[in-house]
């Protein structure tokens, strides 16, 4: 995605740094950038008080796998971020290595070893942010605006021969009478809500369509539905927080389903509605 979004693997390096940086931020307050000028003091990103203890995100565009050969690379960028800490008076607690791909078996075992050595040596923690740990930070509430901005904007469109109608199915009286014992019906009830069939119809439906996705497990589709249920689990989560802060808990429903609406036409299509 990203050789696509530029054009180039050069262009998709310097892309890949800029999205870590967002992702970064996401969930981490002050988070910066630092330009080379000439050199980056081996910071691609950081957070903390450079006159003090900082955080650094340390990205490599290594694709489309990690392998031994570029174990050299890593070394060299934790000592030269190391150095430039000990020159110019700040420490890093805490390094994180950003890469888009997963190590082999042999770059993962070099990597462990690595590791332990390095925090025991210099007294700082070390992570890894490989392909697995970044595909669950964009695929959390957290990652959405990240997920949505870098890689969705570019996901091939469905092909319109294959499209089909899906309908929504009313819920059958013994279907809807067993919902009412559901925790989402008791808590609306709890609310002050008393008209609920409309609620069990989505959630009925909603069930369905989940289901069938991961009955099929078309890995497009397995991937779109978690997209839009952490876009739809971060919409819910804002709401609650402000309707908690606000004291009008009794409104949530309503507020979040107005906002689920006006994110319709945004979210990943997991099977092909209209």
């Amino acid at each position: 995605m990203h050789e696509l979004r530029t054009g180039s693997a050069d262009g998709a390096r310097a892309d890949f740094e800029k999205m870590l940086a967002q992702l970064a931020s996401a969930t981490n307050p002050n988070v910066r950038m630092i330009a080379a000028n000439p050199g980056d003091w081996g910071i691609d990103a950081f957070a903390g008080d450079l006159g003090g203890a900082i955080t650094v995100w340390q990205s490599k565009y290594f694709m489309p796998k990690t392998t031994t050969s570029q174990s050299q690379q890593i070394r060299e960028s934790l000592a030269n971020g190391l150095k430039a800490a000990a020159a110019n008076g700040h420490t890093i607690t805490l390094w994180i290595l950003c890469i888009p791909s997963s190590m082999d078996g042999p770059a993962a075992q070099w990597w462990d070893g690595w590791k332990k050595r390095q925090e025991k040596a210099h007294g700082l923690v070390i992570e890894l942010w490989d392909e697995t740990k970044l595909v669950k930070k964009l695929l959390s509430p957290e990652g959405d605006q990240v997920r949505r901005a870098y890689y969705e904007p570019f996901t091939a469109p469905a092909d319109p021969s294959q499209e089909q109608i899906r309908l929504v199915l009313d819920v059958e009286e013994d279907k809807a009478a067993a919902l009412d014992s559901a925790l989402f019906v008791r808590q609306m009830t709890e609310a002050g809500h008393v008209e609920l069939d409309s609620a069990k119809r989505q959630f009925f439906n909603a069930d369905l369509v989940a289901r069938e996705v991961a009955h099929k497990g078309v890995p497009a589709e397995v991937a779109a539905l978690s997209s839009a249920d952490a876009t739809l689990h971060g919409v819910w989560e804002m709401q609650f927080n402000e309707c908690s802060a606000e004291g009008t808990l009794a409104a949530l429903n309503g507020r979040v389903w107005r906002e689920v609406r006006g994110e319709h036409d945004k979210l990943p299509r997991c099977c092909v509605w209209r």
